[in-house]
């Protein structure tokens, strides 16, 4: 029996293979300190959707999830006021990491 796929898993699938390149591109004294935890969490994200994927009450789960996303947020954000990455790039890791919070349910 396959366990149903959740399109939140494919979305941080590709926010990771989009993100991940950039990140690792940052100034060596960025890319150790902010580079790495969030490529960490990304990782870390990817791994506990997977896991969610296969319990009974996803939605507690999920919703536990936010705080990650939440740390993401932040994190991209100090990727722009550092100007490590232009505000298009700002823009759309936000809306990719928006996205996958809708479906977080935390928006």
């Amino acid at each position: 029996m396959k366990k149903q796929e959740l399109p939140i898993i494919q979305k941080t699938y590709d926010l990771i293979k989009w993100y991940v390149p950039i990140l690792n591109r940052l100034p060596r004294h960025h890319r150790f300190q902010l580079g790495d935890r969030m490529v960490s969490e990304l990782y870390g994200l990817l791994e506990s959707l997977i896991a969610v994927r296969y319990q009974q009450q996803k939605v507690p789960q999920l919703k536990a999830l936010n705080v990650r996303l939440d740390l993401l947020r932040y994190q991209t954000r100090l990727l722009l006021d550092f100007e490590l990455v232009s505000i298009d790039r700002y823009r759309y890791a936000s809306e990719q990491i928006n996205g996958v919070g809708i479906d977080l349910g935390g928006g």
